[in-house]
């Protein structure tokens, strides 16, 4: 018999190296910590809140590890889930709102692993637990803001029909508006009922007004639109996050549920998902006596915000928007000429006609950016029966972060400019990219899955997955003895292939399903051998072949049929991550890998091992101990 090829020994001892050794960070499973990071983008924790925090912990009696700096922010390990639980709410009231304290985990591989991008396998939310959000939906502001819309476009529409009208005006969920006489009435109302289908509409010949109701049906599709396009919002900003596997999924008629398994930035993801930050663009009312600003008493027609969240320099803008955020198709960070951050804006048609049509009359007059965010915080209390509970505090924040003079007529595409950071920049960006949301939302529970219910997962999907190893270890062994034991040891090395492939793919992540996958993996993985083994027995009993070439004949025949009934497993494997999501394409991806290392350690390491022990004697076999 030719011996084995030794390129195949030094291929399968650096892939058994290389995928051990990226295996290895699964030995060292994670401990839980809280992060605490700024409320600012790109703000800094100091080491006096730091300190501040420590003693705190100490005089509770919570015991926690060595605090380490991520980037910007903190990851304090803990002891165990419910030292984390206490010390994230203590570290809440320590520091106040001007830090977000977020639960995560904290790595314990050790760094000469960590220096070569070993990390363990990402886990999901049913193993490794995570964040679970419930967003709920403000209602009564999103019938609020379409109402304003409605009353702009009214205006607009009888400007247009050259009707005159004394004002329109809306209050609760209805339109009125007034005319000078009953001729401009009777010249509006068939425009008005045109236009405004979603209203019930009657006149007031009296007041020489129309009256507009709007109607059940009308609200019910506000309502429905603005938990869609929230829903759709939240899942942009969390792809942008790069979370593996998320849910975001309605719940109800106004709340939204979002998952986040293994997430890298708690903190991170927090403030992103409970922030509603949107743009308005308004024309600064510089006929007003700035003067007036400092007094707080706005003039008719305008509002006065703050510049930079600076109450020394208010800026009085006019109400009437040009552009709103959810307008905006496009948002990238950059920089300008100087080396300043910038935010790059790109509008959708209706967005590009307001811009051009109202900065085409407005030369050299002064535009105003107009930021306003809604920030959510979770406060915990104990109830009137003593138990603890959460309570979801609201906070609005409105400022001008830009004014400049309007040089020429804006389109489609223009720029932010103005910022305090790259990192406020980039956020700004993800937001408004990620789209506009309908309706501020909030926090109403966070919760994060605790390490209880991964670790029985886990348990559960490792004692299934041992029983079966261990039913077919015992099976290969009486069965085929000698060569039974080769086939468990390509068994195990199948398993830390597949584990250390998991560990070095960006992304992947381990679910239930995968677990699932990885169980079936190790009872199709000796189905290779089991075809190998009968071949070489059939060869030495029918064909009285001897040992070695028995073995040669068994390996090569038995190769063809090995590779067709492998090849039509991958093709599902194939269509199920293709066509489905979620769970399912985690089942896919570990089943996948599965049959490929199983077919490598049948074909290539039991090849390799039976070689080592018959093909390197001076005198051939007699006989095979199969």
């Amino acid at each position: 018999m030719t011996r084995y090829p030794r390129w195949k020994f030094f291929l399968l001892v650096a892939v058994l190296a290389v995928c051990g050794l990226y295996a290895m960070p699964n030995l060292y499973p994670d401990a839980p910590a809280i992060q605490i990071t700024s409320a600012q983008a790109g703000g800094e924790v100091d080491e006096r809140a730091m300190s501040r925090l420590r003693s705190a912990l100490d005089d509770a009696g919570i015991v926690y590890s060595d605090a380490e700096r991520v980037g910007t922010s903190w990851l304090l390990p803990l002891s165990d889930s419910e030292a984390q639980q206490r010390a994230r709410e203590l570290a809440q009231r320590t520091l106040g709102r001007d830090y977000v304290v977020a639960q995560n985990l904290a790595p314990t591989t050790p760094d000469w692993l960590r220096r070569i991008n070993a990390s363990p396998m990402n886990l999901g939310l049913d193993l490794r637990g995570g964040v679970h959000f419930l967003l709920q939906v403000d209602m009564d502001t999103a019938i609020e803001q379409r109402l304003e819309s409605w009353v702009s476009e009214m205006r607009l529409l009888l400007r247009d029909e050259n009707i005159r009208y004394r004002d329109v005006t809306h209050e609760g969920q209805t339109i009125t508006a007034r005319f000078d006489s009953s001729a401009d009435l009777d010249a509006a109302n068939s425009r008005v009922r045109d236009q405004f289908r979603g209203f019930n509409i009657s006149r007031d010949n009296d007041n020489n007004a129309l009256v507009l109701n709007l109607s059940n049906e009308e609200i019910a599709k506000i309502q429905d639109y603005a938990v869609d396009q929230n829903r759709t919002a939240l899942n942009n900003r969390v792809n942008e996050l790069g979370v593996a596997e998320p849910v975001v999924q309605r719940q109800g008629a106004d709340r939204i549920v979002v998952q986040l398994p293994g997430v890298q930035d708690a903190s991170q993801a927090r403030r992103i998902l409970g922030r509603t930050a949107t743009l308005e663009f308004r024309l600064v009312a510089d006929d007003v006596d700035p003067r007036r600003a400092a007094s707080g008493i706005a003039p008719p027609g305008t509002e006065i915000y703050p510049f930079k969240r600076d109450d020394r320099n208010p800026v009085i803008l006019r109400r009437q928007n040009i552009v709103t955020g959810d307008q905006v198709t496009n948002a990238t960070m950059g920089f300008d000429e100087n080396g300043q951050p910038e935010v790059n804006i790109s509008l959708n048609s209706a967005g590009a006609r307001n811009m051009q049509r109202v900065t085409s009359r407005n030369i050299n007059k002064p535009m105003g950016v107009l930021f306003i965010e809604t920030r959510t915080d979770i406060e915990h209390i104990t109830n009137e029966d003593g138990e603890r509970e959460q309570r979801a505090t609201t906070t609005r924040e409105a400022y001008v972060i830009n004014v400049a003079n309007i040089r020429d007529t804006l389109g489609s595409r223009f720029r932010i400019t103005g910022l305090d950071s790259p990192a406020e920049a980039g956020e700004l960006a993800l937001l408004l990219r990620a789209g506009g949301l309908a309706a501020p939302i909030y926090i109403a529970e966070e919760r994060s899955v605790g390490p209880s219910l991964g670790a029985d997962n886990i348990k559960a999907g490792l004692n299934s997955m041992m029983l079966g190893l261990a039913l077919v270890l015992v099976f290969m062994v009486l069965r085929y003895k000698v060569f039974g034991v080769i086939a468990n040891i390509a068994l195990v090395g199948n398993l830390v292939i597949l584990v250390g492939v998991m560990s070095m793919i960006p992304g992947a992540t381990l679910t239930l399903p995968g677990i699932a996958g990885i169980v079936l993996t190790v009872g199709m993985a000796v189905d290779a051998n089991v075809l190998i083994f009968e071949r070489i027995r059939q060869e030495m009993k029918w064909n009285n072949l001897p040992p070695l070439q028995a073995i040669e004949a068994g390996y090569g025949r038995a190769f063809q049929t090995i590779l067709d009934a492998n090849i039509t497993t991958l093709i599902v494997a194939v269509i199920l991550f293709a066509a489905g999501t979620g769970s399912v394409q985690g089942f896919a991806v570990t089943l996948f890998i599965g049959i490929v290392s199983s077919m490598f350690t049948a074909i290539v390491g039991t090849r390799a091992m039976v070689d080592l022990i018959y093909g390197g004697r001076q005198r051939a076999p007699t006989a095979l101990s199969i």
